[in-house]
């Protein structure tokens, strides 16, 4: 097993995280993996309050003797909170479920904006925080992060993280906070924790043909999850990368790769077989939009890239999953974004180096992605989640 430094406070990571979110149903099982992967070098676990059954199985299991041997991730659920009191009421039902008295990374779950962040500060979550740190209960503080660019950096830039998570693959390294997103964190010290680099399996069970013969012919033999990971571990800026392993030879898979992995190892074949695959995608792509952020801001308030990779991400995900991430990405926010607020002033085209008609794409997009049950559904999420 490889480590990684944690700048704030020299913690030495395993680059490869287990993701305690898809644990299999027979506990026996999910214990026997949990120990094979710490025994093996594995010492970062993320969960999560609303992981269904989670967090008391991982607390079970690293009772038995191997709490001091690993870092603990769980999270807040910001919709969950309503009054001051609720901090308190999740975070003490979270360390019993977890049997420790104390989470190493703390999340602030799932920020999409920072008008997400704000609702809490006015809650009181600063000072929340800042007794739990106090009494050692909250070792260090971050945020999990399912937004735009933009965003990302304004959140960034609203407190003194400890860390942050963000989504990042071969697939996003132009969407959501991106590249961009990734360096500007890692440049203000923060480590990075990456989520979904297999986006569910996603890149391993549901590309096309012809980019699997690439992974075969490639010079260095590697499954595509080994290759979809080894990229991910060439970043430097990258801590650790979480991976929901759920059967015993998807551990060892991925612990052996993460045994081999070094930042800035790619040579030019590695980098030449991922333009290949780059090549191969882009033509399942609806909109040639990088992300360059040229076009923005909006004056209607228009997330052009996020919503276009939404709106790209249904060729990959499904027409269920794409709908959903774009539900999530443009709408549960306090300002909205979505592709239908565009008013076709075109003023952002004249600055898209692709030459894409936006306004021509957004009512596509949003004819696409916004059918009769998107308002009602954000109506009420929104509600439900106080937005």
């Amino acid at each position: 097993m490889k480590y990684r430094v944690n700048p704030k406070n020299n913690d030495q990571l395993s680059i490869l995280g287990f993701g305690c979110m898809r644990f299999p149903r027979d506990e026996k099982e999910v214990e026997k993996q949990i120990i094979y992967a710490i025994e093996n070098g594995v010492n970062y676990f993320d969960t999560a309050y609303i992981y269904p059954n989670s967090e008391a199985v991982l607390g079970r299991v690293l009772a038995k003797g191997y709490r001091h041997r690993v870092k603990i991730a769980t999270k807040l659920p910001p919709y969950l909170i309503k009054k001051y009191e609720d901090f308190d009421r999740i975070f003490d039902e979270e360390l019993r479920r977890l049997q420790t008295d104390y989470i190493d990374y703390y999340f602030i779950h799932m920020l999409s904006d920072v008008n997400m962040w704000n609702r809490l500060i006015d809650i009181g979550v600063l000072r929340w925080i800042e007794e739990k740190k106090q009494k050692g209960q909250i070792i260090n503080v971050g945020f999990s992060y399912h937004g735009g660019r933009e965003d990302f950096i304004k959140i960034i830039d609203e407190y003194d993280w400890e860390f942050c998570m963000i989504q990042y693959n071969y697939l996003d390294e132009n969407n959501q906070a991106g590249k961009t997103g990734l360096q500007y964190a890692a440049a203000k010290g923060l480590p990075v924790m990456v989520m979904e680099p297999l986006r569910g399996g996603k890149l391993v069970t549901n590309l096309p043909k012809e980019v699997y013969k690439i992974w075969e012919k490639a010079h260095i033999k590697r499954s595509p999850a080994e290759w979809a990971f080894h990229w991910i571990w060439n970043h430097p800026e990258v801590t650790v990368v979480l991976s929901g392993m759920n059967s015993m030879e998807m551990i060892q898979e991925n612990i052996n790769a993460a045994s081999q992995a070094e930042a800035n190892s790619f040579t030019e074949e590695d980098y030449e077989v991922f333009n290949k695959v780059g090549r191969i995608l882009k033509e399942k792509i609806k909109v040639p939009c990088t992300a360059c952020n040229y076009c923005m801001p909006c004056p209607m308030g228009v997330d052009i890239p996020t919503v276009f990779s939404c709106y790209n991400d249904v060729e990959i995900e499904g027409k269920l999953m794409g709908k959903i991430k774009y539900l999530v990405q443009t709408s549960l926010k306090t300002d909205a974004s979505n592709a239908s607020l565009c008013s076709k002033c075109r003023k952002c085209e004249i600055y898209c180096p692709q030459k894409i008609a936006i306004g021509d794409e957004l009512e596509k997009t949003a004819k696409k992605m916004e059918g009769i049950f998107y308002k009602p559904a954000r109506y009420f999420i929104k509600k439900f989640m106080k937005l």
